[in-house]
Parts: C-alpha cells; structure tokens; sequence
C-alpha cells in the first residue's frame, strides 16, 4: 500500500479535478439557457450538430442512421415500417405517443411522438431508436396519392455499434420490413372491389376499380359445412401462404385456385367471405358479362393487388368460357348465314386462361382464383385441370352437422327434442342450408321455428315431388318431340328418295 503521506498528497490533486468537473458543468448549463434565450434556432441547430459530429468522429463507437419520412416526394418505406413495428414493441417507458388511425385500418395505432426514446434488442444486439422532427419552410409532400403541406421534416434515427453495420442492414432492417408488412395485413379492412363500368377503359387500368368495406361477418366458425371439409379448406389456404419459398424455387406463380360448385343456396359466397376474413385478403369481384374485350380483361387483372382473391361467379353461365365446342359451332353457323365473320375483339377462352394460368398470372404473388358453379358437367374441360382449379370443392345441400351450426348460430341450443326428426328428414329430402337459416329466423321461440322446419320439410318433399315429375314430363315430351323429329326426318328423306327414283324412272322412258 503507497503511504499514508503519499494518498493525502493526491486528495488536492482528486479535489481539482471534481472542483473542474463542476464548474465545466456549471458553464454548460449557463452557456446551454444563454443560448436557447439568445441564439437564433438556426445557429443553435448548426452548434449542436458541429458538436455531435465531433464526439461522434473522436469520442463515439456507435454508429447512427438517419431514416427520413419522406424520399423526395414519395414515402419511405422503411419508415413506415419502422414506425409500424416500434409502434407494436415499443416499452412503456416512452411518456408521449402519437394516436392514428387510418381509413383502411380497423384498429387504433399508438406510435413515438418526436423526441421520445426507444431500445430494441435483436439477435442481442442492442438497437436504439428516437423520433426526431425539424422545422422547415413549408414544403409539398405526397402520401398515399394525396397531397400536404409540412413545415417540419420527421426522421427515425436508428443507432447501434459500429461493429453490428451489417447486421442492421442485411437483418434487422429486413426483418422489420416483413413484420410490419405482417402488421398491416392484421389492421387493414379488407374491401370489396367491382368493375366500375362507368369508368372509361382509356384511363388507368387501376381506376376501374371501386371498392368499398367487406363486412361480411361469415367465418369458418359460423359456416354450415361439414366440420372436416372446413378444416381440409382452412389446412389448404395455410399451406398456400406458408409456401412462399416453394413456389419460387418450382418455378410456378405463387397461385392458388378454387372451384366451389354445387346448388344456389349452399353457402357459395359465405364460404368465400369466411376465407377473405381468414387471410385478411381484399376480394375482385369479375363479372365478365361487364367485359368488352381481353384487353380491358388484361388491365384489371394486372390492376388487382397482392394477397387478394379473384372471384368470377356463376362461371356456366359466362359466355364463351362453356360448352366451348357448341359455342364455336353457332358462332360459324351464325357468320355463315349473316356473310361475316366473329368479332375479333371479345372476350375468349383462350385469352381468358391466358390470364389466370398463362405468362400474365406471375404479375403479381399470393393470389386466389375462385370460380362458382351450379353446374359443373358444363364448364370447359380447359378450365378444370390442376394448376387452373386446384381444389374441387363440393357444396352439398345441408347435413345434419351443418344444420346444428345453424341452430347453435340462429337460436343458440345444441340440443333439442325435435333434433333427431329433423336430422332423419334431412336424409329424405334435400335444403340447402340457406333454407334452413331462412326459417329459423322466423322466430326466437326453438319449440316454434324446429316445429315450423318440420312442417317446411313436407312442404319442400312436394315441391321436389311436383318438380321431378315436371322434369319427367318434360323429358318425356323432349324424348317424345326427339323421336317424332326423327321420324319426321327419316319420313323425308324417304320422300326425297323416292322422288329421285320416279325422276330416274321418267328420264329413261
């Protein structure tokens, strides 16, 4: 140990120091009030700039990024989805925090306000956040197609150790990138769109587009279908959008098709809705009625958005796209007899494949093409094989499974006397569940509407009764007309050889 004289001798020595350290401190603050009292903002701005860049250069082994709102006069997207993802793990440490919420989100947004703080940890590496906001003369900006005026320039600045660069470029940015897209797929409403037909084709292909708020409030909890179909169809859409990567490496559009048939009312569109609200993915409307030509066809396919579905309804009865062979048959026929020929600009088969199987189906990933049907047997053969319609979904007419949904979803019971009736009744005679719904919202009393769904089931076995002998009566008159056609045929070309033997007969004598 120094000696006892040698530590005393040092005390002056420490006591300069501390007596130093406070009057530098001291002036600090003096000189800190003086210049925010006398200095202009400005000069203020540019000191304390000159002296950060000083200790950062001599002092500093931290490394800071700047993240500005706005590139130009378009977004940064890394700032939004930076500001999306403090908003999600931000602490509670932070005392000030800006409330959005935006048109397209169904939540409110809690995010920093300008001047807060906030600390991250990434893979252990330590990354720290803050708000900064500067004043400058009044500049346009434009966000989100719309225009605003701003008097201040926002940026997130991001600082870390010089040693983890890479990790903040080649990681962690990316990595906040994917999870705010997450986050924005989770609070966005997802919408409807339809063809605005009033919409000129000549402009933007994006603005024949309208849209408006699904609030369809189907999901798979509430659909009346079979329990092991829904989670066949459930299982089938969380492979599809788990497999990214997959599709990338087959070399096939990260696409997915569907083909619901079976008979109106068997909860077609409701199953549709279900799964737009279980992906959280926008719905396209197409009537292709609407349709003039592949062109305008092309323009609003290419319009559509990622994570969507493309639904084109009651596909038997779009023309041109069924029965192909018959309908090339009559187009011939018809031409022949007006002396031209088909119109070339039209909406085709061909072209309409095109756009969902062809080169034109990878603009754009993670998108779903449903298409509806009553009656399958009369859709091409062209739009059925795998990789156009993938899954061939069924739906029947209502099961005893599905109709004690409806009950626990309309009367809230799932039990009930006349349960068992009803069930053996469904085995006899086919309603589609949109039946079933339809009469258990007549009343709220279960004793009521389950007697009243009794008494429906013979109404609707002789509605199905006189319906199957109308659809034998006709077949018959149909078979009848066919075989009468055919005599009459067979009666005129007997006729038409007769006389070509009296003409021979004449000619000779």
């Amino acid at each position: 140990m120094p000696p006892l004289s040698a530590a005393k001798s040092k005390l002056p020595t420490a006591k300069t120091i501390v007596s130093t350290i406070g009057s530098a401190a001291a002036t600090a603050v003096v000189l800190r009030s003086v210049a925010r009292d006398y200095l202009p903002h400005e000069f203020r701005e540019y000191l304390y700039l000159g002296v950060r860049n000083f200790i950062n250069k001599y002092f500093s082994t931290h490394l800071t990024m700047v993240i500005y709102e706005f590139d130009g006069f378009q977004d940064n997207e890394i700032y939004n989805a930076s500001e999306l993802y403090i908003a999600a793990r931000m602490s509670t440490d932070i005392h000030r925090l800006k409330v959005i919420k935006n048109p397209t989100q169904k939540n409110i947004t809690a995010t920093m306000e300008v001047n807060e703080d906030f600390t991250d940890v990434f893979n252990g590496v330590k990354f720290y956040w803050s708000l900064v906001s500067k004043k400058h003369p009044t500049r346009q900006y434009y966000s989100h197609d719309n225009r605003t005026s701003r008097t201040d320039q926002r940026s997130l600045e991001l600082m870390f150790h010089r040693d983890h660069k890479d990790v903040a470029l080649n990681e962690y940015l990316p990595f906040i990138l994917n999870e705010a897209e997450k986050r924005k797929q989770e609070q966005k409403s997802v919408k409807l769109f339809t063809v605005n037909t009033n919409t000129s084709y000549s402009r933007m292909a994006s603005s024949t587009w309208t849209s408006v708020n699904l609030d369809h409030p189907a999901t798979f909890a509430t659909l009346a279908m079979d329990g092991d179909l829904k989670e066949m169809v459930k299982k089938d859409l969380d492979r599809f959008v788990a497999r990214r990567e997959y599709y990338r490496k087959v070399g096939k559009a990260w696409k997915r098709g569907y083909l619901l048939y079976g008979p109106p009312g068997t909860g077609k569109s409701s199953l549709i809705a279900a799964m737009a609200n279980y992906l959280n993915f926008d719905i396209y409307d197409l009537e292709l009625t609407d349709i003039k030509s592949n062109s305008e066809l092309r323009s609003l396919l290419v319009a559509t958005a990622n994570r969507s579905i493309l639904v084109v309804e009651d596909i038997d009865c779009s023309v041109e796209l069924h029965d192909r062979v018959a309908v090339e048959a009559a187009k011939a026929v018809a031409a022949k007899k007006k002396g031209n020929y088909p119109k070339e600009n039209e909406v085709t088969l061909s072209g309409f494949l095109n756009f969902i199987d062809g080169l034109w189906s990878s603009c754009g990933d993670e998108r779903i093409i449903i298409f509806t049907t009553n009656r399958k047997d009369k859709l091409d053969l062209a739009l059925l094989r795998p990789g156009r319609m993938d899954l061939h979904i069924h739906m029947s007419y209502c099961t005893p499974c599905g109709f004690r949904l409806l009950a626990s979803n309309y009367l809230g019971i799932t039990q009930h006397d006349l349960f068992k009736q009803i069930e053996d009744l469904m085995s006899e005679v086919d309603v589609t569940p949109a039946e079933v719904a339809e009469q258990l919202l007549k009343d709220d009393n279960p004793d009521t509407v389950l007697d009243g769904l009794i008494k429906f089931f013979d109404v609707k076995r002789k509605m199905n009764e006189e319906a199957k002998a109308e659809a034998e009566r006709k077949e018959k008159e149909e078979a009848e007309a066919e075989v009468a056609r055919k005599e009459k045929e067979e009666a005129e070309e007997e006729a038409k050889r007769k006389k070509k033997e009296e003409e021979k007969l004449a000619t000779k004598n």
